[in-house]
């Protein structure tokens, strides 16, 4: 499973590594650590018809996962 790490990025550089990483296959995660981040991933994966789910790390930070 490949991870992103998206942490400390601005918008839109989060949803553009997902991008790269979801062309290149499923499943993927990746590592947040802004809200507005992962509600633009989130909001990709539905566009794409992608199923995504969310948790909360025991850093604080959000992975999300894309299958």
């Amino acid at each position: 499973m490949k991870t992103v790490d998206a942490r400390g990025l601005s918008c839109p550089e989060p949803v553009l590594l997902t991008q790269q990483a979801v062309k290149a296959g499923t499943p993927v995660e990746i590592l947040v650590d802004c809200r507005t981040a992962q509600g633009n991933i989130l909001r990709y994966a539905q566009e794409q018809g992608l199923s995504a789910s969310c948790r909360e790390t025991d850093e604080g930070d959000t992975l999300i996962t894309i299958s």
